[in-house]
């Protein structure tokens, strides 16, 4: 479906409801291949939403590694400040991911 949304011009960026946009829901609900999906048709890694402020951090609070790894990779900004955490740093941290948290402090987060 998100393909076919995608080859008919849908916004993969589109801004609204409980997680904000397409890549923090699936980053968050732990979806590898549509965060790949989204990541490979140039979703923006960096925007910025209400509950859990970012792609980085929506994975980092449910402990999703290798999504986190993948929007290290992309460039993901690992300092963006929002959300219930605050960060992806202190989302991982509060929840006791501690492989995330190396992760994320190898990658420059403080």
């Amino acid at each position: 479906i998100a393909q076919i949304l995608a080859s008919k011009g849908a916004d993969i960026d589109a801004q609204g409801g409980y997680f904000g946009n397409a890549l923090q829901a699936a980053s968050f609900q732990g979806h590898t291949q549509m965060v790949k999906f989204l990541i490979d048709n140039k979703a923006d890694v960096n925007a910025q939403a209400e509950e859990y402020g970012n792609a980085p951090q929506a994975a980092s609070c449910e402990g999703h590694t290798t999504l986190v790894k993948m929007l290290i990779d992309s460039k993901a900004d690992v300092n963006a400040r929002g959300g219930a955490y605050g960060s992806a740093l202190q989302a991982a941290s509060y929840e006791g991911f501690e492989q995330i948290v190396r992760m994320l402090l190898n990658a420059g987060a403080d």
